[in-house]
């Protein structure tokens, strides 16, 4: 499930290890990620920079491949993460700025239609980034984030299948563990992140990067004609 990019300084059990650590030792206010880390259901992948063009190829793939292995019959949730432990960014902007330019370049070398169940309008509230036909809700990780819960150990930005949520929905758990996550998100930073919104009540991609963005903000993503 987990796999060893071509980082020199770092182990992939290292890194592997500092998620663990992150997640499951430290308080974590997600309790759907604490969820796949005891279950061991999360895809850890490492590569050498967002900067390479061949590693954002191999973001792509691997993504395919983890859609191809989902079990979508089954209740249990899985999580993609994608580690660039030699990316830093001293500030969340720059952080968000390259998150965008990442995800842009995956959506031009995607060769899949939109997923139909998502808007693929930036500005609407029905939007979800889609990759291999499938819509993601994405969170980006980074050491330097404002946010508690996202100061990850490296740079990551995690896949989310926006199935899930709805799932979740028609589990009649949604609710419920929504309250429970930005609870305990408020009890370890004082306030629950200004950004956060439902599905169909704002567009998530001002949720992405992490970052309390202005009310001004502008996506910057354009989909394909």
């Amino acid at each position: 499930m987990a796999d060893l990019g071509n980082v020199a300084h770092l182990s992939f059990q290292a890194i592997e290890d500092d998620y663990k650590n992150f997640v499951l030792k430290q308080k974590h206010p997600c309790v759907m990620a604490k969820t796949v880390f005891l279950m061991n259901n999360y895809h850890l992948k490492v590569y050498d920079s967002l900067n390479d063009n061949v590693c954002l190829k191999a973001v792509l793939n691997d993504l395919e491949a983890y859609i191809n292995q989902y079990d979508f019959e089954s209740n249990e949730f899985e999580s993609f993460m994608a580690v660039f432990p030699n990316d830093h960014f001293t500030s969340e902007l720059e952080f968000e700025n390259k998150l965008w330019s990442v995800l842009q370049k995956l959506h031009d070398i995607d060769d899949c239609d939109w997923d139909p169940t998502v808007s693929s309008d930036p500005d609407s509230s029905e939007f979800s980034l889609s990759l291999k036909g499938k819509a993601f809700y994405i969170v980006g990780l980074h050491p330097n984030s404002s946010r508690i819960a996202r100061q990850s150990p490296h740079t990551t930005i995690v896949f989310n299948l926006h199935w899930q949520f709805e799932k979740l929905r028609e589990m009649g758990t949604y609710s419920k563990i929504k309250k429970r996550i930005r609870k305990r998100d408020q009890k370890l930073q004082g306030y629950i992140n200004p950004v956060l919104k439902d599905f169909g009540n704002d567009t998530e991609t001002k949720q992405y990067s992490g970052r309390a963005i202005e009310s001004d903000w502008k996506c910057p993503f354009h989909t394909k004609k």
